[in-house]
C-alpha cells in the first residue's frame, strides 16, 4: 500500500495531472487530497468522466490561483458522430433520435465548422455543472426536471478538421474558459439535419499546462511513496511566465502578508498600471505574491500572495 504523507504544511505547488476516463474532476482531486494527506487541493477547470488528459491542480498555498489558470486557453482532440442526438450530448447518455446522413465532403464540413469558429453564442448541456437556483443541472436533468440554460457568450480560437469518415469526424479545438465541447457538437449535428453527439475528448493543453508533461495519479502516489513529492510538483512560474515581474526587498513580505500597499520604485513604468497582474519576488528569487501596480499613488498593490507570510491562513479549498 503506498504511503500516505502525515503532514502536508510544506508541500505547495502545482500538478498537471493526466485524468483518466471513468473519473471526474472531483475525483482526481479526492484521489490526490488523500495521497498528498491534504485539503488543500484545487482543480482549474471541470472535465466531464468520459473526457481525459490535462486537469491543472494547485495545491497549498497555489489553490488562490485556481481561477487565474481555469481562465487560460484551453485546447482539445474531439471525435463528434453524426447521425444520432443524445441526453447528454456525448455517448454516454441514451440516444433520443437517429437520422440519415446527408453525402458530406471534408470541403462541405469545414464549411460547417466556419460559423462555430470565433466569438459564438452556446448554450450549455443540460447535464452539466451549471447552478440553476442552487442546484446543479445535471442534478435536474437526472431527475427529468430538465433545466433551461442561458446562451452565453464563449470564443473558439481555432476549429480544425482533422480526419472525416463517415460518420465520424475528428477536429482539434482551441476555446476560451466555459466552452463546451459537447455543446459544440450537438449544435453541429442541428446545424447539418442530422444530430450528432460528442464520442471522445482529449484535453491537450491549458495554458501553459501540456499534456507531453501531464503526470498520472499513479506517477503522483509512487512520488509519494519514495518521499519525493517535490518530483511532480511544478513550480508557479510555470502558470504565471506571461506576466512581468518585479523583484522587492523581503521586508515587503510583511505587507504583502497584511494586503498592505507599498511604494514603488521611482523608475518604475506607468504602463505597469494596466498591464494587470505582476509577478512579486524578493532577492533570492522566491515568489512572493501578485500585485496590481496604482499609477496614481505610485505604489503596488497585493493582490494573491504566494509565500509563507505572517497571515497565511486556510486554504480557498476547492473549485467546482
Amino acid at each position: 500500500m503506498s504511503r500516505r504523507r502525515k503532514n502536508d504544511a510544506d508541500v505547495h505547488g502545482l500538478l498537471n495531472v493526466r485524468k483518466p476516463k471513468g473519473f471526474t474532476s472531483h475525483d482526481v482531486v479526492a484521489v490526490v487530497r488523500r495521497t498528498l494527506g491534504t485539503r488543500r487541493v484545487g482543480h482549474a477547470g471541470t472535465l466531464d468522466p468520459m473526457a481525459e488528459g490535462v486537469l491543472p491542480l494547485c495545491v497549498g498555498r497555489y489553490t488562490r490561483l485556481v481561477e487565474l489558470i481555469a481562465d487560460t486557453e484551453k485546447g482539445y482532440h474531439a471525435e463528434i458522430e453524426l447521425g444520432a442526438r443524445t441526453s447528454t450530448d456525448d455517448a454516454e447518455g441514451d440516444v433520443l433520435e437517429r437520422r440519415p446522413l446527408p453525402d458530406l465532403t471534408a470541403e462541405q464540413l469545414d464549411a460547417a465548422l466556419a460559423p462555430f469558429r470565433g466569438r459564438i453564442s452556446q448554450t450549455p448541456p443540460a447535464f452539466s455543472a451549471i447552478k440553476v437556483a442552487g442546484q446543479r443541472a445535471y442534478d435536474l436533468a437526472r431527475r427529468g426536471d430538465a433545466p433551461e440554460l442561458a446562451a452565453r457568450e464563449v470564443t473558439v480560437h481555432r476549429l480544425e478538421l482533422l480526419g472525416w469518415q463517415t460518420p465520424r469526424l475528428t477536429v482539434r479545438v482551441a476555446c476560451s474558459k466555459g466552452t463546451y465541447i459537447r455543446a459544440l457538437a450537438r449544435d453541429l449535428g442541428a446545424s447539418l439535419g442530422c444530430g450528432a453527439h460528442l464520442t471522445q475528448l482529449v484535453r491537450l493543453w491549458v495554458g501553459d499546462f501540456r499534456l507531453e508533461t501531464a503526470v498520472s495519479l499513479d506517477e503522483i502516489a509512487a512520488a509519494v511513496e519514495r518521499d519525493d513529492v517535490a518530483s511532480v510538483l511544478q513550480p508557479a512560474d510555470d502558470a504565471l511566465a506571461a506576466l512581468p515581474a518585479i523583484v522587492v526587498d523581503p521586508s515587503r513580505l510583511i505587507d504583502i502578508g497584511h494586503g498592505r500597499s507599498w511604494p514603488a520604485a521611482p523608475d518604475v513604468d506607468p504602463a505597469q498600471a494596466t498591464a494587470g497582474l505582476t509577478r512579486v519576488y524578493d532577492s533570492e528569487g522566491r515568489l512572493l505574491a501578485l500585485a496590481d501596480f496604482d499609477a496614481r499613488r505610485r505604489a503596488w498593490q497585493p493582490r494573491l500572495a504566494l509565500a509563507s507570510t505572517p497571515s497565511d491562513g486556510a486554504a480557498t479549498g476547492e473549485q467546482g
